[in-house]
């Protein structure tokens, strides 16, 4: 499943739905004039384009995630991987060190990390 990619004012409502769910749409409202400064047409206009690309739902004036953030995350990562390395993980951290040296607490972190996944 192909993610949709949020837009940093889509990410910011996401955080405050993500942060207070399950939130009724006028508390998301009052949050996002508190916290963004928006009127409630911006907040509706918002969270309906991030309803209908499947992550919220709103229904009944009930705002829940159908993700997590952690999913989301993931499924975005994915995406990029997709999208620039031909979905290659090894490919990504190939390109990754060839502008970043690693020091010796991330390569014993990337390694545990590895032998994790190996016995499981």
């Amino acid at each position: 499943m192909i993610i949709y990619i949020m837009t940093e004012a889509e990410m910011q409502l996401a955080d405050i739905i993500w942060e207070h769910e399950p939130v009724g749409s006028g508390e998301l409202v009052r949050l996002a004039a508190g916290k963004l400064n928006w009127k409630k047409s911006t907040t509706y206009t918002v969270l309906r384009k991030i309803c209908k690309n499947d992550i919220f739902q709103n229904e009944n004036a009930r705002v829940v995630s159908k993700m997590s953030r952690e999913e989301y995350a993931r499924r975005k990562g994915e995406r990029y991987l997709a999208e620039n390395y031909n979905s290659s993980l090894p490919g990504f951290v190939a390109a990754f060190l060839k502008q970043k040296k690693l020091d010796k607490e991330e390569i014993e972190e990337l390694a545990r990390m590895i032998d994790e996944y190996r016995d499981n």
